[in-house]
């Protein structure tokens, strides 16, 4: 990431198969853009999009000087695509919000007088969230509360990656150079002065989320195992108390036998005991290859992601 500075303000948009809101969202960001009065520029990052998005994103950049782009070379995700947007901006502020149109482009304002108090770091907290199953709204509650819980830092509730940060804060996060991200547990992880404003979130403007189950639930595993080491201490604990629980059966078995002068017999609770033992094992190796699949990620050194084109054709030397 360059320490030049040429702009007051970055607004970063991640994008994936987004064309059938593209104008919508063009329309809000360049009318929210001219009431800022600011230097401001939009980068909008194409995250290998199997549809025209990046076709429109071009038009849009050659049609308005404050939006630049860039295109990966292929859906490295929607963390992956936030730093890299980041890490290609030039603004003293960053402003971080999804394309879908769920976090309106007209409350940056607000976040930007927020910012201007003194903040590092301003996030957007919902207080609504339309559109959205109940499904997701209660495993999204649980997740931040149990995250809450496993870690030693605090990540804020009911909030996603929609927020401004510092330059200072952009460069202690492209610096992390971490290869699974959790943005908004990394930048939590930093600390820096801290404020939120809060907002009904929308449903979305048009199409359908991008973001499955499998996408949530990798999200979930990431910031567990990149901010918690409690699954291992659980794994630990699970061992030691089955093996306590092996030594009590074995000496009932052997008192039976050599006391009481029977056999112990139970089969059903033998193969039960058994397979929940073995179950427990399997879990526990799975949640230590989860940290040592996420360690050899880091060993690799492999770049976060790799732009194959931009507003400024570099290519794809641009990568970090």
């Amino acid at each position: 990431m360059e320490n030049k500075v040429y702009k007051d303000l970055t607004i970063v948009v991640p994008l994936y198969n987004e064309e059938d809101l593209l104008d919508e969202l063009y329309q809000r960001l360049s009318i929210t853009v001219s009431n800022l009065n600011l230097d401001a520029e939009v980068v909008l990052v194409n995250d290998g999009s199997k549809d025209n998005s990046l076709e429109k994103i071009k038009w849009i950049c050659n049609t308005n000087s404050k939006f630049r782009f860039l295109s990966l070379s292929r859906n490295w995700g929607h963390q992956a695509s936030i730093l890299a947007g980041i890490d290609h901006s030039y603004g003293k502020a960053i402003v971080i919000i999804d394309g879908d149109l769920q976090d309106p482009p007209e409350l940056i304002p607000a976040l930007y007088e927020e910012y201007k108090k003194g903040f590092q770091v301003v996030y957007a907290k919902r207080k609504l969230r339309e559109g959205e199953s109940w499904f997701k709204l209660w495993t999204a509650k649980l997740f931040y509360r149990i995250l809450r819980t496993i870690t030693s830092i605090e990540i804020p509730l009911d909030t996603g990656d929609f927020r401004i940060i510092s330059r200072r804060v952009a460069m202690h996060l492209v610096g992390l150079q971490e290869r699974n991200q959790f943005i908004r547990g990394q930048i939590a992880w930093l600390g820096f002065k801290t404020s939120f404003i809060e907002y009904d979130r929308e449903k979305r403007f048009k199409g359908t989320t991008k973001f499955s189950l499998r996408k949530m639930i990798k999200l979930a595993l990431d910031g567990i195992t990149g901010f918690s080491n409690f699954p291992l201490r659980l794994a630990t604990f699970l061992g030691f108390f089955f093996t306590v629980i092996a030594f009590l059966l074995i000496l009932y078995a052997l008192y039976s036998k050599y006391i009481l002068n029977r056999v112990a017999t139970g089969w059903t609770s033998l193969m039960v005991s058994s397979m929940l033992i073995g179950g427990i094992q399997l879990l526990c190796v799975g949640i230590i290859g989860e940290y040592l699949g996420r360690v050899g990620l880091d060993v690799k050194q492999r770049p976060n992601y790799i732009v194959e084109e931009n507003s400024e054709d570099v290519g794809d030397q641009n990568s970090i």
